[in-house]
């Protein structure tokens, strides 16, 4: 590292602005940054509204809209290794643009098509679209990142940066698709539509056009040489229970808010608290959490959220009361991912020796993927099969605590 770089990083360590950050990266870097902003504005423009538009406007059935609503999933993140592997054969630039190209088509047919046929072909471009470009892009900040010739930024100030930005993304979409339904959902889709012309337009012009890092080879060879690889293996299991625990926001704190106050109304400004809260804090918890040392500590922290959730939940607080809890749990969850993400990102191309980042942050993907299929089915059964009263109730927080802490026990004994 030259004497340049280092003293812009000493000076960039006491600063914590998003845009002073940003300013600092390379191009390369500031791209792939923007780049996951946007991805998250115009995707969750219209996505956290599909399920009321598939079942209130169009009076589909709720199964059906649960099979859509997997489907996604499954295309997405079941698939992210077969979008990292592309990656790695044919180059970042052609998978982004081909995902970019499949976004558009699967919002344009979720505009024009209200037929089941329509509706499932759309759900899965959309789907497919992330599971191409997401790990093409995670692999191509960290090569964007991981060298000297990036004169600000370290591998993990460029996924701290990377995660706050996403969180932007994450929280203006759904207002600007609140905005744009009063119009019509079809307009929504359009625009989000748009927004993936743009950055497919940006990428054509300012992504450079390098070849694959594993252009020649078989295709199988390169899979063996990333299921073979145990130490990544143990890291990616442990690591997916960060993303079961994430995945909670979407199953018990919904079913949480619900009983305390009598419907889900407030549940839109905890995921504002959470976005909030790590836009403000997160390149200042990763200027302190920087080493492998961190990850046991972030999940941690995580697991203390579901501790706090499972030990007042026989008090079965109501009202105000009852949704205090809920933003403790937010807050410290929110926490603990701040501290984990970038991190954990920043060792995958160690673990990896710098080679494959695309097959290897894809199936990093996957593995969080089959675990929080696997989770949400063990905690929802948990829901079901326990008593809603005592400490019954406690059981599905209790339940992702304990493997939260399992996970932070492998990652502390693990050589990473």
């Amino acid at each position: 590292m030259t004497g340049t770089v280092a003293r812009t990083r000493r000076r960039l360590a006491g600063r914590s602005s998003l845009l002073t950050n940003l300013a600092a990266a390379t191009p390369a870097v500031r791209l792939l940054v923007l780049t996951q902003l946007a991805f998250n504005v115009g995707f969750f423009m219209v996505l956290p509204y599909l399920s009321v538009y598939l079942s209130q406007d169009l009076g589909l059935r709720a199964a059906f809209v649960g099979a859509v609503l997997g489907l996604r999933t499954f295309a997405q993140q079941g698939l992210f290794f077969v979008g990292g592997s592309f990656a790695d054969r044919w180059g970042v630039k052609p998978v982004v643009i081909a995902g970019c190209v499949c976004r558009i088509l699967g919002f344009a047919a979720l505009a024009c098509f209200t037929s089941v046929a329509g509706i499932v072909v759309a759900t899965v471009l959309i789907g497919f679209a992330g599971a191409l470009f997401s790990p093409a892009v995670e692999s191509a900040l960290a090569t964007a990142a991981g060298g000297a010739q990036d004169r600000g930024l370290t591998r993990t100030d460029a996924f701290a940066l990377f995660s706050a930005f996403g969180q932007v993304g994450a929280f203006t979409g759904p207002l600007l698709g609140s905005l744009l339904l009063m119009a019509d959902f079809a307009v929504a889709c359009l625009v989000a539509a748009a927004v993936f012309v743009a950055i497919l337009l940006a990428h054509l012009r300012w992504l450079p056009a390098d070849p694959g890092t594993h252009s020649t080879g078989n295709w199988l060879d390169g899979w063996r040489e990333v299921i073979a690889n145990k130490t990544f293996l143990v890291f990616a299991v442990a690591m997916s229970t960060q993303l079961v625990a994430y995945n909670q926001m979407y199953l018990l704190l919904p079913l949480e808010v619900e009983r305390a106050w009598g419907s889900q109304a407030p549940l839109g400004w905890y995921f504002a608290l959470s976005s909030l809260f790590v836009v403000v804090a997160q390149l200042r918890v990763t200027r302190r959490a920087r080493s492998a040392a961190a990850l046991p500590v972030g999940l941690m922290v995580m697991a203390a959220a579901f501790v706090v959730m499972a030990l007042l939940a026989p008090a079965r607080l109501e009202g105000v009361a009852g949704l205090l809890p809920a933003a403790a749990f937010v807050l410290l969850l929110a926490l603990g991912q701040m501290i984990v993400i970038p991190v954990s990102r920043n060792l995958v191309p160690r673990i990896a020796s710098e080679r494959r980042l695309g097959s290897y942050y894809g199936l990093l993907a996957s593995i969080g993927g089959l675990g929080v299929l696997i989770g949400s089915v063990i905690t929802g059964a948990l829901v079901d099969l326990m008593p809603s009263t005592g400490w019954g109730s406690a059981a599905p927080w209790g339940t992702v605590a304990v493997a939260l802490v399992a996970g932070a026990l492998v990652l502390r004994r693990g050589k990473w």
